[in-house]
C-alpha cells in the first residue's frame, strides 16, 4: 500500500508541476524534463533502435509538451500524455523510414553502431559475446513485431506500465492491449524458441 501511495504522490506531483508550467513556471518544466527524459529516451530507443534518433524524438516530445502547456488539463496521468506523444512520434518516424527505404529493416538501423550493451561484472569475452548475440536476437525479434505490438511490449516489459496505462497511451481498450501483448509474446516465443 505504501508503494501505491508513493506512486500516486509522484503522479500528483507531475500534474502539479505541469499545472505550474501552464501558469508560466519554466523551472517546473525543467523538473519534469529531468524526471522523465531518460525513461522516454530509453523507450524511444527500443522503438527506433537508434540512439541519436531516440534523443531527437524525445526532444520533440518535450517540445510538444511545452507548446501544449496552455491547454494542459490533468484529466489523465502526465506520463500517459507524454508517452502517447512519444509513441506517436516513434510510429511516425518508423512509417517515414519505411516509405523512404521500403526494403531497409530495423536490423540495418541498429547495425549503425548506436546500440548499448549491458554486462554485469567482469565476464569472460566468450560469455559477453554470447550475451550480446542473445540480446541482439531479442532486440531483432522485438523490432520485427508490428508497431503497436512492439510499443505495447516495450511499455509493458521495459517501462512496467499497467494495461490501463498502455491502453490510454495507444488509444485502445485494455482487452485490446491484452490481445496485442498475447500475440506479441506468442510471436516472440516462436522466434526465440532456440533460447528457451
Amino acid at each position: 500500500m505504501a508503494v501505491a501511495a508513493v506512486l500516486k504522490a509522484v503522479l500528483d506531483a507531475d500534474a502539479a508541476l505541469m499545472l505550474r508550467v501552464r501558469d508560466g513556471d519554466s523551472s517546473s518544466f525543467n523538473l519534469l524534463l529531468e524526471r522523465h527524459r531518460t525513461p522516454v529516451i530509453h523507450f524511444l530507443f527500443r522503438m527506433v533502435q537508434n540512439q541519436a534518433i531516440a534523443e531527437e524524438l524525445a526532444q520533440e516530445a518535450f517540445l510538444r509538451v511545452y507548446r501544449s502547456r496552455a491547454s494542459y488539463e490533468p484529466s489523465a496521468k502526465f506520463t500517459t500524455w507524454l508517452f502517447r506523444i512519444a509513441t506517436n512520434l516513434a510510429f511516425n518516424w518508423i512509417r517515414d523510414q519505411r516509405s523512404r527505404k521500403s526494403q531497409e529493416s530495423l536490423q540495418d538501423l541498429s547495425a549503425s553502431g548506436d546500440t548499448h550493451h549491458l554486462c554485469d561484472g567482469q565476464p569472460s569475452v566468450e560469455s559477453v559475446l554470447v550475451h550480446e548475440v542473445k540480446l541482439n536476437e531479442v532486440r531483432e525479434a522485438i523490432s520485427r513485431l508490428p508497431d503497436k505490438q512492439r510499443a505495447a511490449v516495450l511499455m509493458h516489459k521495459y517501462e512496467e506500465m499497467e494495461y490501463s496505462h498502455i491502453a490510454r497511451v495507444l488509444g485502445c481498450s485494455e482487452s485490446a492491449v491484452k490481445s496485442l501483448l498475447f500475440r506479441a509474446y506468442e510471436s516472440l516465443r516462436a522466434r526465440l524458441a532456440q533460447y528457451a
